[in-house]
């Protein structure tokens, strides 16, 4: 009883009410707090209808006064082959603009302001996707909004010739930017799947800003841009009521370009080769500022993994995870993911390294799983036997706490990743776009706490066994041939030939 109230004499900084109530005893006199629960395994699951015209329609609940509902498509920088390319990229600026029913982007963003509401466009290699936050209250507007954009953009000549200035000053960014990673994994991505579907360039080359117009813009629409290709995704919202919506805005709606048959859809699978990319350039005066940033070689070192719908897919994440990596020094403070091998191996050991981080990429058909770093020009070569070392060693042994490490750090980021309503709606629209389907967190981390060493080396002999993709930008004298590099990737080593060491 002293432990619930009764003891006197004690002191609290906050006053009030009940200053001698213990924390851990419930308030008297307050009513018993109700929480809301889910109601079933339903409330958990993903839904999924398909309409008539093939659009699929799927949502997940959520608790909460603000919904994310979107359209993905199936469409994106790799279905350009028979395009000019930079196609996506151009639909990506132009999202949001006038529409039928919308005279300008202001009007669309007042509209969407009567509910709290934001939008966004993102263009990647194989999705398009557009995207509203909103008060659920809103949900009505939003689908009208989202199909009025998508499906009735006016596309006029202002409107192109604003998004070709705002391209070409991208590329100027792109070029100048202190970070060079989007960059190199446009390159690495071009190296690997040289002249096909994933390896096409995401972004608009300077030459074609002046050859895309409505014409063209209009054929790509009408071939990719039909609802068998589309899903309308929502979070935070009941599933009926998303349904209705899509059956009153896009079930038999009349896009601007015609309703004609899709004619000349690109099926291409990814073909990966293999290969290098170079670009020599100046990196002494990219500065954000005027204290300079140190001149660097950057090199991406990439191999072909797997595609996201493979069972190995699982085992390739929690290989990228304990790899690892990132900079020098990061914001976080010394020591922030000190664990990861790239860290252990590379960064704490080699002094002169400003970076060394793991990628993976991975598509409906393919995947690139790669390590950026980063040096001064002159120690270019023992950075690349460095790399390609890290690569042999992942075939190698495989300890038990770096696994579980790896696994809980991967199982933590997923979920840590799916509190937010917005990454909830991407993870079920790109999933529902691929499989029609949906993995719930809980399926994926089962997978991951069943991943073995063995299949970590499994997957990595299989990787080893294909060309390498090479991506390297900056001051390039002293960086080894794309032989050599092959060469040491094949070494038990990683090292690099003997007479490439003596006489280069």
């Amino acid at each position: 009883s002293r432990r619930c109230g009764l003891a006197a004499g004690r002191s609290y900084s906050g006053g009030g009410a009940y200053p001698s109530v213990s924390l851990t005893c419930p308030l008297p006199g307050v009513p018993k707090a109700v929480f809301a629960a889910a109601e079933g395994r339903e409330r958990f699951e993903t839904r999924v209808t398909v309409l008539e015209n093939g659009l699929r329609v799927a949502s997940q609940n959520k608790f909460g006064q603000f919904c994310t509902v979107g359209l993905l498509i199936n469409s994106g920088s790799r279905h350009e082959a028979k395009y000019l390319s930079g196609i996506s990229h151009f639909l990506e600026k132009l999202a949001f603009s006038s529409t039928a029913q919308f005279g300008s982007k202001d009007e669309i963003l007042l509209t969407l302001e009567k509910h709290g509401g934001i939008c966004d466009c993102q263009a990647s290699r194989d999705t398009i996707m557009y995207a509203v936050s909103a008060d659920a209250k809103g949900l009505d507007t939003v689908v009208n909004l989202l199909a009025d954009v998508v499906l009735q953009p006016r596309l006029s000549d202002g409107e192109i010739e604003m998004t070709r200035m705002a391209i070409r000053f991208e590329l100027e960014d792109l070029n100048m930017r202190p970070d060079p990673e989007p960059l190199l994994t446009e390159m690495i991505h071009a190296a690997a799947y040289r002249d096909n579907t994933v390896g096409l360039n995401r972004f608009c080359p300077v030459e074609n800003t002046d050859k895309i117009d409505r014409e063209v813009l209009h054929s790509y629409l009408r071939n990719y841009y039909t609802p068998d290709r589309m899903v309308l995704a929502g979070v935070g919202i009941e599933h009926e009521q998303l349904v209705e919506c899509a059956k009153k805005y896009l079930l038999g709606a009349e896009p601007v370009w015609g309703s004609g048959q899709s004619k000349d859809v690109d099926r291409s699978v990814a073909q990966y080769t293999g290969g290098i990319v170079k670009v020599e350039k100046d990196m002494s005066d990219v500065s954000l500022g005027p204290t300079p940033i140190p001149e660097l070689t950057h090199i991406m070192i990439g191999l072909e993994s797997c595609s996201f719908l493979e069972e190995d897919f699982i085992p390739f994440a929690v290989l990228n995870m304990m790899m690892g990596g990132g900079g020098s020094f990061s914001a976080g403070g010394p020591g922030k993911g000190m664990f990861t091998r790239l860290y252990l191996n590379v960064l704490n050991r080699h002094h002169w390294m400003y970076n060394a981080t793991s990628y993976h990429h991975s598509y409906e058909d393919t995947g690139l799983l790669c390590i950026h770093a980063s040096a001064d020009p002159k120690q270019v070569r023992e950075m690349v036997e460095i790399i390609t070392r890290e690569f042999i060693l992942m075939a190698g042994a495989v300890g038990e706490v770096e696994l579980e490490r790896a696994k809980t750090q991967l199982k933590s980021m997923l979920m840590m990743n799916l509190e937010s309503r917005p990454v909830i709606f991407e993870d079920v629209g790109r999933q529902v776009l691929a499989t029609n389907t949906r993995k719930l967190p809980h399926e994926l981390c089962d997978l991951i706490s069943q991943v073995k060493s063995t299949d970590i080396k499994r997957v990595v002999t299989k990787m080893l066994h294909k060309k390498p993709a090479v991506a390297a930008l900056g001051d390039l004298t002293d960086l080894p041939t794309y032989e050599h590099i092959q060469a040491a990737l094949s070494s038990k080593d990683g090292r690099l030939p003997r007479m490439y060491r003596l006489f280069r």
